[in-house]
């Protein structure tokens, strides 16, 4: 929208889209319509002129319509010659490639594009003739790119023809997908790639492998554009190689049960160097990244399935890191937040299903969980409340008692850090234990893990509210956005505690030694129940709120409304943190 104020008689003028013009409050209508039609006619836009002290526009314009002048002429035959070239390269590769699609549940990449954008979606391709006087038959080759409507949204697109050696990458793919990448940065508009590639082409690799504008500029160019503008990557096929780190580069991955997977090697190649014999399945498909390496975070059951979630995650991301987030009307949450407090038991060891608190705070219909069977010990979860996108960071006490281990802790982190880079607040809904201790977490860096969440947490400028719903043991409040960490708030529900560990941990370790000098097992475990309730009040969040360690306690039925004013109070917040080149921990 461009706006233009008046300012000395002159209207300075700033591109955003339509035109809105604000007039002084001595014009008259007769003025403010001429204006809307001249206005209209220089720039062919739709204008709108208001008062300054009006929210209703005094005089509305639409640009002029004009009709082609009608004449003779025709397309000639060096236009129909054109048409039957491009009807050439769109058929794709050799028909039997296309009939081997249809046994693999996939669809052909035009087909693809179609179901994507529409009839009239795809606004232009780039490339098209690549390859045209190519010895063998490589239309495209490969690799189509170019620009689409997606979900009323302007994005670039790059998509592989699996028709044509597999999906391979060559030479000229290669220089389209770079020309593509890098009017994404121009733009700043979101990048789809739909890919379905075998990897680079071996028989061809001279002119692209290594070439300083080559297949590893790739992942220079998908470095630039991380977190400024969104890259969702939806795999349809096996990405082998250099093709499987678009999609880890990639700020959101989908895959496809039954069809897609992506590994630094191909089967073939696994058995030969290291000799274990595998299929591409268990070697790298959908359960093997969205359970245990974490590279998926959504996985689609089909083609159509795929569209749709991405359609619905795009709601929440903007164009680019520097433009507002989509906002959408509000909705009452799916369930009443006057149950809030019945959920949550006053056990502390006591197992629950966080969503069951999820469902009473966030819009209804607006939540979409990422990497759900990674870490499930902790949820990261896009959502809206009040309308707006908020990014929720839960842990979930029905999982593992809701203690942070390794993989969930990556998770947090990747997920902090990608809100943050889109302007995303974030809420942080705790009760844990803190994090896992033992010598397999050990193994497994819970403390190199841990301390990323905690930096990400630490780094993010975004608004970021803490909720302590329940237990907050350990460094499990500093993950979570404890008082330390640069919160626009820190709130309690009435079943909160805070403490360096739980009652039961605590009164080990510190009364051990006077119990065991107890012989009487019923004294004894009296005096040890007497204990961990004089230990149970020194935690309570009373005592933390008394103290103004935390913010507030809020009564649970208004915990949602809470949470809208202050998300809403801070929306605009500024964050400073030291000027430097970047941070050492990632």
């Amino acid at each position: 929208m461009r706006t233009w104020q008046r300012e000395n008689g002159f209207f300075p003028l700033e591109q955003v889209g339509d035109m809105r013009v604000w007039i002084g409050e001595g014009a008259s209508d007769e003025e403010a319509s001429a204006i809307a039609t001249a206005l209209a006619e220089r720039y062919a836009e739709r204008v709108e002129v208001y008062r300054e002290e009006l929210d209703e526009p005094i005089a509305v314009d639409e640009p002029p319509v004009s009709e082609p002048v009608a004449d003779d002429l025709s397309p000639t035959d060096r236009e129909a010659s054109l048409w039957e070239d491009i009807e050439r390269v769109e058929a794709g590769g050799h028909e039997k490639y296309r009939e081997r699609l249809a046994d693999q549940g996939k669809l052909f990449v035009r087909d693809r594009l179609d179901l994507w954008f529409g009839e009239d979606g795809l606004l232009f391709e780039d490339g098209r003739f690549a390859e045209w006087d190519a010895d063998d038959r490589l239309p495209a080759d490969g690799l189509l790119t170019g620009a689409a409507v997606f979900e009323d949204r302007r994005v670039h697109f790059m998509a592989n023809d699996y028709t044509v050696k597999a999906g391979s990458m060559a030479e000229k793919g290669v220089e389209k997908f770079l020309r593509m990448q890098q009017r994404a940065l121009k733009t700043g508009r979101p990048v789809l790639y739909l890919m379905d590639s075998s990897g680079g082409r071996i028989d061809q690799q001279r002119g692209f492998f290594a070439n300083r504008e080559g297949i590893g500029k790739y992942y220079y160019n998908h470095s630039l554009l991380s977190g400024y503008v969104p890259q969702i990557c939806v795999l349809y096929g096996p990405c082998i190689a250099g093709a499987a780190y678009t999609p880890v580069f990639a700020d959101f991955t989908i895959m496809v049960e039954g069809m897609s997977a992506m590994a630094i090697a191909s089967p073939r190649m696994v058995e030969m160097v290291t000799g274990e014999v595998i299929d591409l399945d268990t070697l790298g498909g959908p359960n093997v990244h969205a359970r245990h390496s974490g590279s998926a975070d959504l996985v689609a059951t089909d083609e159509e399935h795929a569209r749709a979630l991405v359609a619905e995650l795009i709601r929440y991301l903007p164009d680019n890191a520097n433009t507002s987030l989509p906002v959408e009307a509000p909705k009452p949450p799916e369930r009443s937040p006057e149950g809030i407090d019945a959920v949550i038991p006053s056990e502390p060891n006591k197992g629950y299903d966080m969503w069951d608190v999820i469902e009473r705070v966030a819009d209804r219909d607006s939540t979409l969980e990422l990497k759900s069977e990674f870490g499930k010990e902790v949820l990261t979860v896009l959502a809206r409340l009040d309308g707006r996108p908020v990014g929720i960071i839960a842990n979930q006490p029905a999982v593992r008692a809701g203690a942070i281990f390794p993989d969930s802790a990556q998770k947090a982190a990747e997920f902090i850090w990608t809100c943050d880079a889109y302007d995303i607040p974030l809420l942080y809904l705790c009760d844990t234990p803190g994090f896992m201790a033992g010598s397999q977490v050990e193994k497994d860096g819970i403390l190199e893990a841990g301390k990323k969440m905690i930096y990400a947490t630490s780094m993010a400028t975004v608004p970021k509210q803490s909720v302590v719903v329940r237990k907050a043991y350990g460094a499990g409040i500093y993950a979570m956005s404890g008082p330390a960490y640069d919160p626009e708030g820190v709130i309690a529900l009435p079943s909160g505690e805070i403490a360096i560990m739980g009652p039961e941990a605590a009164i080990n370790a510190v009364y051990k030694r006077k119990l065991d000098q107890i012989e009487d097992e019923e004294d004894r475990a009296q005096r040890e129940q007497e204990l961990q309730e004089e230990y149970r009040r020194d935690i309570d969040v009373k005592r933390m709120a008394s103290e103004v360690v935390i913010d507030e306690i809020v009564p649970p039925s208004t915990l949602r409304d809470e949470l809208c004013n202050r998300f809403e109070m801070y929306r605009n917040v500024t964050k400073q943190r030291p000027d430097k080149k970047h941070g050492t921990i990632i």
